[in-house]
């Protein structure tokens, strides 16, 4: 699997009307066209797994616009293993872009009823011994692990380092890999979804590390987003020529940006913040919508 880790980390932007802190982003959106972001980190200790115990066939979870599925798909069409998503809700008349590009890859589509993917039921002819399962964004201990080495892609002489939370899965990774004095601040992309730190604490076992997540910048919820935002991620772009998502990425530069001029962080601070891709969760917005 070719990707590029070359020159992904951006010199130091500038958030209008902040000057007492330094802002870097790690471009992870770069590394791959479809396998962008943290996604390959993630699923990376995973598969690795499945080869070792011979699995044939990858199982994982997401809904219709999920940049986890689209992902596996494209990882397990180039692993040669097969691959199977369970999508939540029932099957739509016409599939979207993410769903599409899945099938295109290879993977097969299961869709269930909410309450059963609430519960993360598997159709019984997809469990036998030859099939690896992979939680919905790749949540668990060896996607945390995987997560830590998004780090060893930059220089390690940052304050903070920032990124979107979902699943909670790469935070916990960037926990693990934080240095004591570090402090990892996530910015929550769901509404009131405040069992996200039960759920980076059970990944992580650092009792001695900083971290914080954020829940004010959700924009209504989960893939929901007002003219605000889209609004700063236009200006962003005029700004920097780094492009965001509305569902994780543009949330967390917006956040930042405001916690910046609310002077959250100290004097003299130098963040990192984490690029975890997701662009092309854009399609599903109007064209003409974002100007990238």
């Amino acid at each position: 699997m070719q990707l590029a880790f070359d020159d992904i980390t951006t010199g130091s932007i500038q958030f209008s009307g902040i000057k007492d802190i330094e802002v870097s982003v790690l471009r992870l959106d770069k590394i791959h066209p479809v396998i962008s972001g943290n996604k390959w980190f993630k699923l990376r200790y995973y598969l690795q797994e499945a080869k070792e115990q011979k699995k044939k066939r990858i199982i994982t979870f997401g809904g219709a616009y999920s940049n986890h599925i689209v992902a596996t798909a494209a990882t397990c069409k180039m692993s040669d293993l097969e691959a199977a998503g369970i999508i939540r809700g029932e099957e739509p008349p016409s599939y979207s872009h993410t769903l599409l590009k899945a099938k295109e890859y290879g993977m097969q589509l299961h869709f269930t009823s909410r309450e059963e993917y609430h519960h993360k039921k598997v159709p019984a002819e997809l469990l036998n011994d030859e099939s690896y399962l992979i939680c919905e964004g790749g949540f668990g201990e060896k996607g945390a692990e995987g997560a830590a080495t998004i780090l060893d892609h930059t220089k390690n002489d940052f304050t903070h380092y920032c990124c979107a939370v979902g699943t909670g899965t790469m935070m916990a990774g960037l926990i693990k890999a934080a240095l004591p004095d570090q402090k990892v601040t996530g910015v929550s992309v769901m509404k009131n979804n405040y069992e996200l730190a039960d759920n980076v604490r059970s990944l992580t076992n650092e009792k001695n590390k900083e971290w914080e997540i954020i829940h004010d910048y959700h924009f209504g919820g989960y893939a929901k987003y007002q003219p605000a935002l889209i609004g700063f991620m236009n200006e962003f772009y005029r700004q920097t020529h780094i492009p965001s998502d509305f569902v994780y990425t543009g949330k967390l530069f917006y956040a930042i940006s405001d916690l910046a001029q609310k002077h959250f962080f100290p004097a003299g601070s130098r963040l990192l913040i984490i690029h975890s891709g997701g662009l092309q969760g854009n399609i599903s917005l109007k064209k003409g919508t974002l100007i990238f």
